[in-house]
């Protein structure tokens, strides 16, 4: 008898667990606690994938202890020096972290929410021990993500998060939607996706602190100094003109800068949906120092953002 014989057909991304609030739906997944699908009144809000298929660019999942890249996987903290495994070969950079491909379990979960907890081992690259928790809630207000870390090691580590959620309207590309971003700078990049530094987005083609269609305009870029209301949060509106339907994304003071996405160089999703990526340091930060949390054993870092469609 085969040695797998009776055993259940298990889905590429795991585990599904759903949760719901009044026209809301979203499943989360056992593999790197990812966002699958998320929907309002029948209608997509995020660009998912089915639960057949394994997760393609990043597609709702979570990015940590580092979102975007690292320039060749090195990086020096406390005077020690790290090489990581180069999971971007093509430009020999880390890419988003080391979670994304690990399996996390459920601590509760309940009809309009469920936590998802993971601890990082100490590995070749990342010799720190970081205890995770994500809660995904639906409510009146849409969908909240809190992410919670830390440092059960002996030592301090550096830490950063990110998420990488695809937003849609139900139009065949963006090029349509309007955009409102409240960022004040954009982060250049190189051949390589490394930032070159920053600069003002006054006069430029990516300020979008005023609404206005995106247009055939390419985004993959980082950008900061966001604007905040009275609550401490920014957010990104995307809307319809055609149909009415508009979202917002938000982001707390824990999450300083965003990356903007269009798609264009992936197959599978070349404008069909709009990247708007939460991330509390910006690309090659454990390589340059910028914005990196530095936790103490014991100590802990904890951030949200959100999803409101309306």
């Amino acid at each position: 008898m085969s040695p797998t014989s009776g055993r259940r057909k298990v889905a590429p991304s795991g585990q599904q667990f759903e949760i719901a609030f009044e026209t809301q739906r979203a499943v989360v997944v056992e593999v790197g606690a990812g966002l699958r699908t998320y929907s309002v009144g029948g209608n997509d809000v995020l660009d998912g994938y089915g639960v057949e298929e394994r997760c393609s660019s990043g597609r709702g999942q979570l990015l940590i202890p580092w979102p975007n890249r690292i320039e060749d996987g090195q990086y020096d903290f406390d005077g020690k020096h790290h090489q990581l495994p180069l999971t971007e070969p093509g430009l020999g950079n880390a890419i988003h972290g080391l979670v994304r491909w690990a399996a996390w379990d459920v601590a509760h979960h309940e009809a309009a929410r469920v936590v998802m907890e993971h601890v990082i081992h100490s590995q070749p690259g990342y010799p720190f021990t970081l205890a995770l928790s994500v809660e995904y809630g639906l409510s009146e207000g849409g969908l909240s993500v809190r992410t919670t870390a830390t440092n059960v090691g002996s030592d301090a580590c550096p830490y950063g998060a990110g998420a990488h959620p695809y937003l849609t309207l139900g139009t065949a590309t963006i090029d349509s939607l309007v955009l409102r971003a409240p960022v004040g700078r954009v982060l250049g990049h190189d051949e390589r996706d490394l930032p070159t530094g920053s600069e003002p987005v006054d006069g430029t083609e990516y300020d979008f602190r005023r609404a206005r269609p995106i247009g055939d305009m390419r985004l993959d870029n980082a950008f900061t100094d966001l604007e905040r209301d009275a609550d401490g949060r920014a957010r990104v509106s995307l809307a319809d003109p055609a149909t009415g339907r508009e979202l917002t994304v938000w982001v707390d003071e824990h999450y300083p800068y965003l990356m903007l996405f269009t798609g264009d160089p992936l197959p599978d999703v070349n404008r069909r949906a709009l990247a708007v990526e939460p991330m509390t340091c910006p690309p090659n930060a454990f390589r340059t120092g910028d914005s990196v949390i530095r936790l103490a054993p014991g100590e802990s870092a904890a951030g949200a953002w959100g999803i409101a469609p309306h």
